[in-house]
């Protein structure tokens, strides 16, 4: 039998170790769902994804995404962190267009390659958002999770768009990196409202600082989320048509909880495309079976 390749990766990283964490599995053809949780419990990682021969038309391979306790069909630094392992694992080669196409739970999606080596930056088209409630939907527990906070332009907002958020700008930098947040409350938000948390942001000279707390989930913080930077840029595209960042910026992520992730964000349109760059910390093999 051939060995299973596996590679551990850092994911949206500004520097080594300030990006999100993301266990790939190479040669996953075969793997039982039960195999894959499995060792997606073992990990212990955020999330864990397997990769295998795609099953939909159009598709270069497939990617599936488990958590410790269960599978999702997307998220965002697993499918940045699937593609760089695809790519340097030789299972895709990108089209003219510099395109590669993979599928996962939301479907198939492009994602593009841009540069070479170490400086590789890959951009998926994160999953079509809109925004479906405001703060009346929530009452009194956003309320509580916001208490004594000076908000920015941008009333909160729930986004959908693969996953579902509660999102709120901040009116200084400052005050977001500082905020020490009740989560306790923004997990009966979460409970209360079924989305994953609350993601705050406020304006930087690069662009934005954002927060993310996934209390859905029982995450406390994250320290770089692809998926919920996506909601952001579709609710600022949305909300903020005339403004400096109609067109795109970049995402500082995670210094509050020891990280420092690069996130960034091209809005084209109606098409939010979000990536940056990853780093491969750990290549080998896996030695795992299902006794």
């Amino acid at each position: 039998m051939s060995p299973i390749r596996y590679k551990q990766l850092d994911v949206f990283a500004a520097r080594h170790g300030g990006g999100n964490p993301l266990g790939v599995v190479i040669d996953a053809d075969g793997w039982s769902d039960e195999r894959m949780q499995r060792f997606a419990h073992w990990t212990n990682l955020v999330e864990t994804t397997f990769l295998m021969p795609a099953h939909a038309e159009g598709a270069d391979y497939r990617a599936r995404i488990f958590t410790p306790t269960k599978e999702i069909p997307f998220a965002g630094h697993p499918t940045i962190g699937s593609a760089h392992a695809a790519l340097d694992a030789g299972l895709v080669t990108p089209d003219a267009a510099g395109i590669i196409w993979q599928e996962c739970g939301a479907g198939v999606l492009p994602i593009r390659v841009e540069k070479a080596g170490k400086a590789r930056e890959l951009f998926v088209q994160s999953p079509r958002a809109r925004i479906v409630g405001d703060a009346s939907c929530a009452g009194e527990t956003l309320s509580a999770v916001l208490y004594g906070v000076k908000l920015g332009a941008l009333a909160p907002a729930c986004v959908e768009g693969g996953r579902r958020w509660w999102v709120a700008e901040f009116a200084d930098e400052t005050a977001l990196r500082g905020w020490r947040p009740d989560h306790a409350a923004i997990r009966a938000l979460a409970l209360a409202t079924d989305t994953l948390g609350l993601c705050v942001f406020a304006r930087s000279a690069e662009g934005l600082a954002v927060r993310a707390f996934p209390a859905g989930v029982g995450i406390v913080e994250d320290p770089a989320s692809g998926a919920a930077n996506g909601l952001i840029a579709a609710y600022v595209a949305a909300r903020d048509t005339s403004g400096t960042l109609t067109k795109g910026y970049v995402v500082s992520q995670g210094r509050e909880v020891g990280h420092d992730a690069r996130i960034i964000i091209r809005i084209d349109g109606e098409a939010v495309w979000v990536g940056g760059c990853t780093n491969t910390i750990v290549d080998g093999h896996v030695d795992w079976t299902d006794a």
